[in-house]
């Protein structure tokens, strides 16, 4: 590795990132892939993929040259959803948020790193230069120049994997004009991939999003219909949602890799939590559906979960109460019951039809 491209990984690291690698932008082999992807329909609402610069490197920023891209380690020490989930049976009705989600937003954390590495570049190199920083807000493949700037490799849940790490990483880059030397020399190639024969993540998934090794069909995928879709999410899908209420983390929690994958010490990725000890770690149900809007957007301020806003929240909630353990009798029954009818008549479709649905699962009796 070049003195410049050592100089910006050491400087990286000081920042705070657990992994940091350049490559050339150059138009790889997985890019080109992109089109039948999306010609399938795999990204269903997500008209935002179809940018066409995410295919071209070189349309998305003039004169780009090198790309740097850098992974934070954000898991934490708290249970896995798979190993959460049974716990989740008895006690209030809970629910589940991608561990992503717990702390701040990872956009503005990401953000706030790359361009502090940013600036440090204006002060190191004498030459003038084009610096961008995305922190997965830009028309920008990370996982592709992450793999070929030798972070790891695409793993068969289609996401970036680490042999040390796993795949509990955020990932952002840095376009620039700067001609740099990639991490991996021209006679090397990526990171190998390690999946070998294990498909624990595709036998895991619920809903089958991963419809063969390495291809995802998002709208399937746990994590778009409780967040990216807007409308009601399809029947066929509700009770494989199970008690998911923002994202989906089951196909990370069963591959091998996570299994003794660090934990981060940023208390910024920590559950957030509210005075009253309600937190995002196994949310309450009940009062993730009687949530008002004003509450929403005070609680999530500065996260990653007004992504979904707030009807989606309350709708998700709903899906995930008819899910739930709660059956007639008792009464935290009555309770849920007279939230859910509240919520019936709400004029919001979405979340009026999820709280019909819900009603529908638990007025039925134990078999």
């Amino acid at each position: 590795m070049g003195t410049d491209s050592g100089w910006i990984v050491e400087r990286a690291k000081a920042l705070g990132f657990d992994l940091c690698g350049i490559v050339h932008a150059d138009k790889f082999p997985e890019l080109d892939q992109f089109s039948a992807w999306l010609g399938r329909d795999y990204a269903g609402e997500m008209s935002y993929l179809q940018d066409p610069r995410r295919q071209e490197p070189s349309q998305v920023m003039e004169s780009l040259r090198s790309v740097i891209v850098c992974a934070l380690n954000y898991n934490t020490a708290h249970p896995y959803s798979t190993e959460a989930a049974a716990a989740a049976s008895v006690g209030p009705p809970r629910g589940w948020i991608s561990r992503y989600a717990w702390g701040d937003d990872y956009h503005e954390v990401m953000w706030e790193k790359l361009n502090k590495l940013a600036a440090s570049m204006g002060e190191y190199f004498p030459q003038p230069f084009t610096a961008r920083p995305y922190a997965d807000t830009g028309p920008v493949a990370e996982r592709v120049f992450a793999k070929h700037a030798g972070l790891g490799w695409l793993g068969k849940n289609t996401l970036l994997l680490n042999e040390v790490l796993g795949s509990w990483v955020f990932l952002g880059v840095i376009l620039t004009s700067l001609d740099l030397t990639p991490s991996l020399l021209p006679a090397e190639t990526p990171p190998p991939d390690l999946c070998g024969n294990c498909r624990q993540c595709l036998d895991a998934c619920p809903t089958g999003a991963l419809v063969e090794p390495y291809l995802l069909d998002a709208r399937r995928c746990i994590s778009y219909l409780t967040i990216e879709l807007r409308g009601i999410i399809p029947d066929e899908f509700r009770q494989p949602t199970g008690w998911q209420v923002y994202g989906c983390d089951i196909c990370q929690d069963v591959c091998p890799f996570n299994r003794s994958a660090p934990a981060s010490a940023l208390p910024g990725f920590q559950p957030r939590q509210k005075s009253s000890g309600e937190n995002l770690l196994q949310p309450s149900l009940e009062w993730l559906a009687e949530m008002t809007e004003e509450e929403f957007r005070e609680f999530f301020r500065g996260s990653a979960v007004k992504r979904t806003k707030w009807s989606g929240l309350v709708r998700n909630a709903c899906v995930a109460l008819g899910n739930s353990h709660v059956r007639p009798g008792g009464a935290e029954y009555e309770r849920m019951v007279a939230l859910l009818r509240r919520l019936t008549e709400s004029e919001i479709f979405t979340i009026a039809e999820s709280a019909r649905w819900a009603l529908s699962r638990i007025q039925q009796e134990p078999a």
